[in-house]
């Protein structure tokens, strides 16, 4: 009885110290192509393995590479009938 919790304590232990696999935002992976490249290619074999995290950051930085920072929104008035003058009737 006296070895569950003792054993309890010796699994908690040994997985809080375990260390977390380092995070790159995809600012920074789209600032550095190869390891961005380097990190595609290891999702793709295995995305279990880096975790959803990492993996979404690696698609989203391949999306700004991509797009860029994006065209504003611009509208600009459309003339569809020429009103008020004489080349419109």
């Amino acid at each position: 009885m006296n070895r569950t919790p003792l054993l309890l304590v010796a699994t908690l232990l040994l997985t809080a110290c375990e260390k977390p696999m380092p995070f790159e935002s995809a600012e920074t992976l789209a600032e550095n192509p190869e390891r961005l490249e380097e990190l595609r290619l290891q999702c793709r074999d295995n995305w279990d393995k880096l975790g959803n995290a990492q993996c979404n950051a690696v698609t989203e930085a391949q999306r700004k590479r991509f797009m860029g920072k994006g065209t504003p929104y611009t509208p600009r008035p459309v003339k569809i009938f020429h009103s008020g003058t004489e080349e419109g009737r």
